[in-house]
């Protein structure tokens, strides 16, 4: 078996047909872990544990979970039993939950073996990966798949990065503007960000409970499909007929592109009307005003109470003003700090004016346009989905400077709308940049509970542009 080109998919059928065996999977998985130190994609492995639950697969007779010994990665926010759950912080560094988190139950329901807990942007607040609270590699920050100079994006950056570095076939991230489909377009995964409310948000350490939700990442669509099915229940999706499919796209969403970026989403498109995709050029003239009254002031106040409660829930004593003095990057203290914590919002000329008069508007006006919007773009050009680059530019340096304000704008700018609406979006790796030789990712967003019919385009559109190559081994 090459593991280069393993998936979810080929790994389940193999272990269910008895060609490999679960531990020699997990061991494989394991050791691509290690050797791959440099990635920081790992803050915990379980190499006992999931060896053990390999072993267990292996000796029993009944092989047809649908994903029956096959190993997978879970981000540090997502409770795992017995395995620590730090969101990326230091103050949760010590928390050992006792249950999982429904998600992450449905996995293991189903046969999945967990490897370990990966690496991310600091308590998910971010889209560069570049965390100073854990340095399990030479240098700070989760590290790109094809190029360890590089971002791996974020805030689920390292589920992405192990799953392009060919560490595992999949895993779960988390998604509250952008998180499970920036790092996915950086490192060439597929994800989806489910619509809000399709998956269980228990036992995940919070941003915004409006915005939040955990997503699947895999090496391919069909590794995404089944991690849904797996989680959402429903039968098998099969590949939709693209002469049937209509994709809107906006051109306000093609500003700030880099060359590699602007070249392979206009070959894609190309590629998708050889195939029969109808492709209608669309306006959404309010799009950025109501996404701009919507984003930060729900997500920087709801961070506050959340954190509260799932504080709470964790028993561990800590108070958020614990946490917050403890946190570690600067660009997430600076946040929780300057705004979180006394909750407050940027105001008019350098001032902080209070949050919860605008919170309140954008969850009464703003955030209900913002889905009438999508809603009556969708219905009145007739559309299944609205194509875009997923995120602007292929991956940027990783330092501290991979965290500024305007960085986190720029990589978001695409996704943070549509995570908003609450609407669901998948990420489909499309090619290399001709320049760089870096993923470049498409997104599809869908209207709210499409995600089976936005899978469905994704499976098909999957087979017109392959799954990228592997990261070149130095």
């Amino acid at each position: 078996m090459d593991f280069d080109l393993l998936t979810l998919t080929h790994a389940a059928a193999d272990l269910r047909a008895g060609t490999v065996t679960s531990s020699a999977l997990t061991t494989e998985a394991l050791s691509r872990a290690k050797a791959n130190f440099d990635l920081n994609a790992f803050v915990t492995l379980d190499e006992s544990g999931s060896l053990k639950a390999a072993a267990a697969f292996d000796a029993n007779d009944d092989k047809s979970k649908p994903l029956g010994g096959v190993p997978v990665a879970i981000k540090d926010n997502i409770e795992v039993a017995g395995l620590p759950c730090s969101a990326g912080t230091p103050a949760l560094k010590d928390y050992v939950p006792k249950a999982d988190a429904p998600v992450v139950a449905k996995l293991r329901a189903a046969g999945a073996i967990i490897i370990g807990k990966t690496s991310m942007h600091e308590l998910a607040f971010g889209i560069s990966g570049y965390n100073t609270a854990f340095k399990t590699g030479p240098e700070y920050g989760v590290r790109n798949a094809y190029d360890r100079a590089l971002i791996a994006g974020g805030s689920s950056a390292g589920t992405g990065a192990a799953i392009g570095a060919r560490i595992v076939a999949g895993g779960l991230g988390t998604d509250t503007g952008g998180s499970v489909r920036v790092p996915g377009a950086l490192n060439g995964c597929a994800s989806l960000r489910p619509t809000v409310g399709r998956y269980p948000q228990a036992g995940i350490a919070p941003i915004s409970h409006t915005r939040d939700t955990a997503g699947p990442k895999a090496a391919t669509m069909a590794d995404v499909e089944l991690l849904d099915r797996v989680i959402a229940g429903g039968d098998a999706i099969e590949p939709t007929d693209l002469s049937q499919v209509r994709i809107g796209i906006v051109k306000t969403m093609l500003a700030n592109l880099d060359a590699d970026t602007e070249a392979a989403f206009h070959a894609a498109v190309a590629q998708m009307k050889t195939q029969g995709v109808t492709v209608v050029p669309i306006e959404m003239l309010q799009l950025a005003e109501l996404n701009g009254q919507v984003g930060f002031p729900v997500a920087l106040y709801e961070a506050y109470d959340d954190m509260v409660a799932y504080l709470a829930h964790t028993g561990t004593g800590i108070s958020i003003d614990a946490l917050a003095r403890e946190i570690s990057s600067p660009d997430v203290k600076g946040t929780y700090d300057g705004l979180v914590i006394p909750r407050k919002l940027p105001g008019p000329d350098d001032t902080l004016v209070d949050a919860k008069p605008i919170y309140d508007a954008a969850i009464k006006v703003a955030r209900p346009a913002l889905q009438a919007l999508y809603r009556n773009t969708f219905a009145g050009n007739r559309l299944d989905a609205i194509a875009f680059p997923t995120t602007p530019r292929v991956a940027i340096a990783s330092n501290p400077d991979s965290s500024s304000l305007e960085n986190f704008g720029l990589f978001i700018q695409n996704t943070d709308p549509g995570s908003n609406a609450g609407i669901p979006g998948i990420q489909i790796p499309i090619a290399l940049g001709a320049a760089s030789q870096l993923p470049v990712g498409l997104e599809l967003d869908g209207p709210a509970g499409s995600d089976r019919k936005l899978l469905a385009i994704g499976l098909a559109l999957e087979k017109l542009f392959g799954r990228l190559p592997p990261p070149r081994r130095s």
